[in-house]
Parts: C-alpha cells; sequence; structure tokens
C-alpha cells in the first residue's frame, strides 16, 4: 500500500526509541516507532487486522510529532504511514465524537466563525478557570491563545487590541493592515500570509505581526482570498479524504499569485501545506499542489532570510520550544532562533526539552489525557528549571498546550510566537509610528 511505503527502509535498529516522547513516558516497546511500525507493516502484510484493539490502542497514542524521523539513520517515511493507518483504522472505528465535531466545525466557515467568536468573548475570564480538570486546562488552553505582557510602549493602542481586526471590528484575524506600506525593498520577493483557521479565528494578532514584521524586511504582500483550513487535523485523524478536498481549495486559491512565497505562521499548518504535493499525488492538481508546496516557508525563515532588520531592545528572559512539525517534519530549527538573536537585550535561555513534544499534538491532549499529561509534566519541569519571563513557540496548539499547563501549575508565564516579539521590538523602535498606528489597533 502506498502509505506505507516509506516503512519499506527500517532495520529495528532502536535509534528512534529516546526520540518518542510516549516511549519515554511509557516503556512500552508498542508505543515506540519500531514497535509501531511492527503494527503498521502488520496491517499492510494482513497479519494483522483492523479489529485488532492492540493495533488501535498503540497507534491512537502515537503523538505524530515524527521526532523519530530526524534521527532514523535508513530514512523511514513514519509520518505518511501514520496516517494512512490511521484512516485505514477510521474505515471501521470512527473517531472520537469531540474529535468530530472540532473537525467538522473547523472547515464550515460560518459555524466556526459564529463558535471561536463565543470563545473570544469568553477569553478574558478564562484565566481565572484554569486548571488541571478537563474544563479548567480546557480554559487554560482558551486564555494561552492571547498573550499579554509585551511591552509596545511606542505603539499606542496595541496592548490589549488582539481582538480586533484591520477595521476595528472583533475578529479572528483578519488579513494584512493596508495602513502599512505594501514593501519597503521593491526588489525582495513578494509573499501571502496563510491564515489557517485556529489561527485566524484565536491566533489573528500573531498573522497580523507577521505581516508587519514582514513588510518592515522588504517582503511585498498579497492577500488571498478565499483561503481556508490546511487539513493537518483530519489527515492526523484518519481524514485523508477531507484532508485532500481542503487541500485542492487552497491550491485553487493560491494559484491567483503563483510566483509569491506562501508564509507560514503555524508550524503545523506549515508542514501539512508542504506535503500537499504527496498529498495530492494522484489526483488532477498534482503538479498545481506540488509546485505550491515548493513555495511554503515558516514566516521566521522568510525573516532569517534577510537579517530581519533590528528593532528596539526587550529586555526578556525567554525559553524557546521548538515545535514538532516546525523542527521535525520541516526540519526548521536555526530560523526561528535567528528572529530572537536579531531582538537587543533578549535572552535565550535553553532548556532540556525545548525540541521535545510538549503532548499538544492537535486534537491529542483532548483524547489522551493522562498521557499527554505525563509529556507535559517533563516539558513543564524544564522551563521552570530555566525561570523564563516568556516561553516562545511557532505553533497554536504548542502555544496553548503550554499556557494551560503553566497556568495549571501556578505559572502564568505568557506565551508568544517569535513574530510576536519582532514585531513588539519594530514598534518600540517606532517601526510603525508613521505607517500603521492609529486608534483602532493592528
Amino acid at each position: 500500500m502506498t502509505g506505507f511505503a516509506g516503512l519499506a527502509t527500517c532495520v529495528h535498529c532502536g535509534f528512534c526509541l529516546q526520540s518518542c516522547p510516549t516511549y519515554v513516558a511509557t516503556g512500552d516497546e508498542a508505543d515506540s516507532p519500531r514497535g509501531r511500525i511492527v503494527l503498521m507493516r502488520g496491517l499492510a502484510t494482513g497479519e494483522l487486522t483492523l479489529e485488532d484493539v492492540h493495533v488501535q490502542h498503540h497507534l491512537d497514542r502515537c503523538l505524530g510529532c515524527r521526532a523519530c524521523e530526524p534521527v532514523c539513520p535508513s530514512g523511514v517515511s513514519y509520518g505518511p504511514a501514520l496516517e494512512a493507518a490511521r484512516a485505514m483504522i477510521g474505515e471501521r472505528r470512527p473517531s472520537p465524537l469531540l474529535v468530530r465535531v472540532i473537525l467538522h466545525v473547523i472547515t464550515r466557515p460560518s459555524l466556526r466563525g459564529l463558535l471561536f467568536g463565543l470563545a473570544r468573548v469568553a477569553r478574558p475570564i478564562a484565566g481565572a478557570l484554569a486548571g488541571w480538570s478537563r474544563l479548567g486546562f480546557a480554559a487554560g488552553m482558551l486564555a494561552g491563545s492571547r498573550v499579554r505582557g509585551i511591552d509596545r510602549s511606542r505603539d499606542r493602542g496595541i496592548e490589549g487590541s488582539g481582538d480586533r481586526g484591520v477595521d476595528g471590528r472583533q475578529a479572528g484575524g483578519a488579513g494584512i493592515d493596508p495602513a502599512i506600506p505594501r514593501s519597503r525593498d521593491p526588489s525582495r520577493p513578494a509573499a501571502c500570509v496563510f491564515l489557517g483557521c485556529v489561527q485566524r479565528e484565536l491566533f489573528g494578532h500573531v498573522n497580523r505581526a507577521a505581516a508587519r514584521t514582514l513588510r518592515v524586511n522588504g517582503y511585498t504582500l498579497h492577500e488571498v482570498s478565499p483561503q481556508g483550513c490546511c487539513g493537518a487535523l483530519h489527515a492526523h485523524a484518519g481524514q485523508l479524504e477531507t484532508a485532500r478536498a481542503l487541500a485542492r481549495a487552497n491550491v485553487r486559491a493560491f494559484a491567483a499569485f503563483p510566483e509569491t512565497l506562501v508564509a507560514a505562521t503555524a508550524a503545523g499548518c506549515g508542514a501539512m501545506l508542504r506535503e500537499y504535493g504527496s498529498l495530492l499525488a494522484d489526483d488532477p492538481l498534482a503538479e498545481d499542489a506540488a509546485r505550491f508546496a515548493a513555495r511554503v516557508r515558516d514566516v521566521t525563515e522568510l525573516l532569517a532570510e534577510v537579517g530581519p532588520e533590528p528593532g528596539a531592545p526587550l529586555p526578556l528572559r525567554v525559553a524557546y520550544d521548538a515545535p514538532c512539525h516546525l523542527v521535525h517534519a520541516q526540519r526548521v530549527a536555526d530560523a526561528p532562533l535567528a528572529v530572537l538573536q536579531a531582538i537587543p537585550a533578549l535572552v535565550i535561555a535553553p532548556h532540556a526539552e525545548s525540541d521535545a513534544c510538549c503532548g499538544s499534538a492537535g486534537l491529542y491532549s483532548l483524547v489522551q489525557r493522562a498521557l499527554a499529561r505525563d509529556i507535559l509534566d517533563r516539558k513543564l519541569d524544564a522551563l521552570a528549571a530555566v525561570s523564563p519571563d516568556m516561553v516562545v513557540t511557532g505553533n497554536p496548539g504548542c502555544a496553548m498546550q503550554l499556557s494551560a499547563g503553566l497556568r495549571a501549575t501556578g505559572r502564568a508565564t505568557p506565551v508568544a510566537h517569535p513574530v510576536e516579539l519582532l514585531d513588539a521590538s519594530y514598534a518600540r523602535a517606532g517601526r510603525y509610528a508613521e505607517d500603521a498606528v492609529d486608534s483602532r489597533g493592528p
């Protein structure tokens, strides 16, 4: 079967074991990449059946973080095989109800807008309800979708306005602020910001910060509309046909600007967008999908490629936490650090779990709560050891997971995206003073 072809090179050497968060947490070989590869090969050959609850249990417990891939000396392509296996399981056994509801909502813009709008209304009080209970953790995740505490004193009207769209109305993450000049360097490549779904609705401030910082660094920006969900959560849940439908829609939408780079502000989205070529390999849009995938970059890659331009000092001690789908799936490790290192007075405090999974993994922490908690606890202990003023990560699920865990332990340490800090540095330096600052906020 096509999805399992990438497993053929596995020689069961065991290099992957200590890179796997679930194996480290449980010590069970069946919860390791090597053990799961045995299960998936059994499915492919017919030696194991989908009715085997042992197979389902251990494949369900995989985070899909892909930390096993970079350390594999044989080049095993684990991620696509996991998605293929989950698609097979999904044909026989439906996903948990909560997963199905969330995936249904995020693919329907009107319903998504309504429910996330209600979430934004509740967000200001969510932090007070944070804790380790199911409701408390969900409240902590919601509270973590809005960052406070970054001093942008030169940028009036910014602090506390993260829920507003470019026209001042309540919005989740409208497009690009037209008040900022389209480019400061006509020779710089053009780019489009991929807005996403959760990112657009709850982390719109990150998309807008990305747009502002890219423009300061000379990029010409174009807005692509309509664009929608990338399909990552659907693919991870085994709903590959829905993921393909979403991919086709985005490939068609971005065809309006065939020469532009695509800036992803969410690591999970970026990894999925870069895999559109393989996801749609047998589709009539296969060539267009491959060309689109080749244009995708994480926003920090685009910024690091040109510098980035310096801003004002931010005297903060930050801990950078690498999203799995950025460092493992996309193999982007240095660019976020380069963005942070460009900010004067900012101190990066390395911690022992910086490239390990936080336990979020899309919807994983909602359906595998106990194991996700074990994995998150290691991360929280590592962060506590370095006592940062702020935690920095480049994926919405990671930001919400880390924020909820920090709040539940009594440490409401802010969590931000790297571009938010660069944006704050530019604001304090007055880089937006003439162009973008008004009473409505960004």
